[in-house]
Parts: C-alpha cells; sequence; structure tokens
C-alpha cells in the first residue's frame, strides 16, 4: 500500500517543477523587464513586424552584398542593442535626465562639423564616420532638444517664464536651422513636436501666436524663393539640397490636367511615389503576406523611407491600420503615464517622447499614402537603421523611467495602502472560511457518528 502511495505521488514532482520553473521566469521577467506592460508589449510587436519587414524588403541590399543573412542579422544585432538601451535607461531615475542639456550641446557640435567631415549618403552629408560606425547628430540632438524643453518647461514658476521662453525659442532655432541646411524635414519635425510640447506645458498662447505667425511668414518666403531662384544655382554648392526641395514640392503640388496615358507613365519625377501606390494596390485587403512582395525590387528605400507601403503590400490594409494603431496606442498610453505623475519634468518627458516617436511615425505614413511630399523620414523601429534605432529605443526608455520613478510618493503610498487594505480582507476571508470549514468538519463528524451507530444496530 505504501509503495502504490510513493508511485502514485512521484509523478506530481516534475509538475511541481515546471510550474515553479515558470514561477521564477515570470518572476525574473518582472525584475528585468519594469515599467508599463503595455509599452513593452508594443514595442515586442513593433520588433516583430520591423525583423519580419526589413527581412523581406532588403532584397536589394541582398542582392547587392551576395549575402542573404547579413542586413537581417544588422538590423536585429541594433534591436539587441536598442533594448539594452532601454533597459539601461529605464532603470536611471528621470532627474539625471535634465543633463540632457550637455548632449546637446556635443550635438551641436557635431552637426556644424557633420558638413565638413560627414560622409555623403544618398546626396546628403548627414553621417560621421567613425571607427567603423556610422552616427547621426541629427537623431541626437532630436533627442537632447526635446529633453531640454521638458526640463525647462518644468522650471516655469509665472516669473521666469519669459527668460525660459527665449531660451527654449534659441535653441530651437539654433538646433533646427544647423539640421534644415542638410534635413529640411527632420528639423521641420523637431521644431514642431518643441512646438507642440510648450503648448501643452503653458506657454503663453500669445507668444506661441506670434511664434506660429513668424512661422507662416517664413514657409511663404521660403516656398517664394524655391521658385524664384534659378535651376542653375540648385546643382552644386551649398544650395544643393534646394534642387531636391524644388522638385518634391513642385511635383507634388501641381495640378495641371494631364492624360490617362502620361498620368500611368513612371517618369524620374514619380518614381517612387508610383511604385509606393503600386505596392498599396497589390496589397488589398489581406495582404500578399510576408516574402511575396514585388514592389520592394523596385521601391527605392523600401525598407526604410517606404517600408510602410511594403507593410500594405505584405499585410494589407489590416496590416497598415494594426501598424497606424501601435503608434495611436502609445501616444494614448504616454497621455495616461503623464497624468500619473505629478512632477511636470517626467510628464513633458513622456509627452516628449511618445510626440515625437508617434509625429514621425504619421509622416512616413503620409508619404507612403502620397498625403505629402516625400520627407525621408524612417518608420520608428521598424525601418533599417543604426543611429536611428537605438534613439527610437531610447524614447521608449524615457517614457518607461517616467512610468517607474515619476509617480509620486502620494500615489504610491495610496496603492500600499490598498495593497493592504486587499490583504487584511483576504486575511479576514480566510478566517471566514476557515471557521466554516471548520463548522462543516464538525457536521461531517456527526455524521459519521450517525451512520456507524445505525451500521452497528444493523
Amino acid at each position: 500500500m505504501d509503495n502504490n502511495t510513493n508511485n502514485m505521488a512521484g509523478p506530481a514532482h516534475p509538475l511541481e517543477e515546471v510550474v515553479a520553473s515558470g514561477s521564477t521566469l515570470g518572476d525574473f521577467g518582472r525584475k528585468i523587464f519594469k515599467g508599463d506592460k503595455v509599452i513593452w508589449a508594443v514595442f515586442i510587436i513593433l520588433c516583430v513586424i520591423s525583423l519580419i519587414e526589413i527581412f523581406s524588403a532588403t532584397s536589394t541590399i541582398v542582392y547587392r552584398q551576395q549575402n542573404m543573412w547579413g542586413p537581417i542579422l544588422r538590423h536585429a544585432m541594433f534591436l539587441i542593442g536598442g533594448v539594452g538601451v532601454i533597459l539601461l535607461i529605464h532603470n536611471v531615475p528621470y532627474r539625471y535626465f535634465s543633463s540632457l542639456i550637455f548632449v546637446l550641446l556635443g550635438a551641436i557640435v557635431l552637426l556644424i562639423l557633420t558638413p565638413f567631415i560627414g560622409t555623403n549618403i544618398n546626396g546628403a552629408d548627414r553621417w560621421i564616420s567613425f571607427m567603423g560606425f556610422t552616427i547621426q547628430p541629427s537623431e541626437i540632438a532630436k533627442i537632447s532638444l526635446m529633453g531640454t524643453i521638458a526640463f525647462l518647461l518644468s522650471k516655469q514658476n509665472g516669473l521666469n517664464d519669459g527668460l525660459l521662453f527665449k531660451w527654449m525659442m534659441g535653441l530651437m532655432v539654433i538646433v533646427c536651422g544647423i539640421i534644415a541646411m542638410d534635413n529640411l524635414s527632420t528639423a521641420v519635425l523637431l521644431f514642431g513636436v518643441c512646438y507642440l510640447l510648450m503648448f501643452i506645458g503653458n506657454v503663453k498662447l500669445t507668444r506661441l501666436l506670434k511664434v506660429a505667425g513668424l512661422g507662416i511668414a517664413a514657409v511663404l518666403l521660403f516656398v517664394l524663393l524655391l521658385n524664384v531662384i534659378p535651376e542653375s544655382w540648385t546643382d552644386s554648392g551649398p544650395l544643393n539640397r534646394m534642387g531636391t526641395w524644388q522638385s518634391r514640392i513642385t511635383s507634388f503640388g501641381a495640378h495641371r490636367e494631364v492624360s490617362e496615358d502620361e498620368y500611368y507613365t513612371i517618369t524620374d519625377d514619380n518614381y517612387q511615389v508610383a511604385h509606393a501606390k503600386i505596392a498599396i494596390a497589390n496589397g488589398g485587403v489581406l495582404g500578399v503576406f510576408p516574402g511575396n512582395s514585388t514592389e520592394r525590387d523596385f521601391l527605392p528605400q523600401a525598407y526604410s523611407d517606404f517600408i510602410y507601403a511594403i507593410i500594405i503590400e505584405e499585410m494589407g490594409i489590416v496590416g497598415g491600420l494594426f501598424v497606424l494603431l501601435l503608434y495611436v496606442i502609445i501616444l494614448i498610453r504616454a497621455g495616461m503615464i503623464a497624468r500619473k505623475t505629478e512632477k511636470l519634468f517626467p510628464k513633458y518627458l513622456v509627452l516628449g517622447s511618445a510626440l515625437m516617436l508617434s509625429v514621425q511615425a504619421f509622416i512616413n505614413m503620409a508619404v507612403a499614402v502620397n498625403l505629402i511630399p516625400v520627407t525621408g523620414q524612417p518608420l520608428p523601429l521598424v525601418s533599417r537603421g543604426g543611429t536611428s534605432t537605438l534613439i527610437t529605443c531610447a524614447y521608449f526608455g524615457l517614457i518607461l523611467s517616467a512610468d517607474r520613478f515619476g509617480i509620486g510618493k502620494k500615489k504610491r503610498e495610496e496603492e500600499i495602502d490598498k495593497n493592504d487594505v486587499d490583504d487584511n480582507d483576504k486575511e479576514d476571508e480566510d478566517h471566514d472560511n476557515s471557521g466554516s470549514t471548520g463548522a462543516i468538519n464538525e457536521r461531517i463528524d456527526k455524521l459519521e457518528d450517525k451512520v456507524e451507530f445505525e451500521i452497528i444496530q444493523v
């Protein structure tokens, strides 16, 4: 009998070990991946989509390098490095990120040096090569300027608002002005996000309206100059980027009537937009499934600027809307995190990071579906990149850090009190259950005595 009992109890041990190992892995995951779980979930989903689509969209690079695994392994390594960046940043209390002002000063120096020592890629001097690695100073300037503006906004007290506003506008004009010389779309994106952050940060509306008026006047003057400057001036020299801006704005803003044959003719001027439209048309509702894209072989920068068109071709409109929803979730979740924070600096840091991610994603998607002119902005975390991928992960790290350390002591005490109340209720419930169990056991004992007595009588 004892042997049977031991044999029956034996198989339960492996099951207990599996449960114990599962709980251990869960505890390990909770210790490593701290912060808002929704943000972590969105990040992981975007990484999976990125790996799938980059593996499919880099066919031209594979053909050029004659290495099928090279591009995807490179991208995977940057994503792994990005996870390391998040794990590092989200363990740092948000108050230390006020030192981003010093990072901004270094980024300004790199931006000034880029035209002289930078590497020309795709006709633009935006990268600096260092010991075999390429660095994009504009990406460093974006995150550091956003963090600096968030810090300055948090220091407003009603008496120094005017001085801080001048500092913020000065930094924005200097940084965005330097970036605009070779990357106009990034400069406009950065200025727009910082402007929205100033609006959220309770900067006086009159000051923001003055800036908006000056901005509209500057844009109109810029468009006028593009139409007036002769094309021969933009062929080479310091104005060579203006030729690209001229062609993009002219081709997008042209509303002349064309014949059907001319509309469907692919030329050098509409090559990117035409193949992006073909990719979207091929996708339909459900897409042709990953790996079956045809336009990846024809669409320039299919793995970067126009990867959203490849996503729609392979995953359909459903997949495209799902990716769009992920960035909307980032924006909404960041707003929820900002509402929980009592300090102003982490509040603005979260909102600035979320705005930078989501607005850049919306711009990339709008370019892919031909709603705005071609800008060259990658899809955050999904497009192939080096510095941009790591900096994008840094934005996620800032959001998670503010979520972990930005909640005030009062709210933490309320959560602790709530947990204590729940524990007390659980103890009372256990006590009641134990009392009721004791009463049931007494009744069972009485019933057993009665049954045993009746059996003896029989």
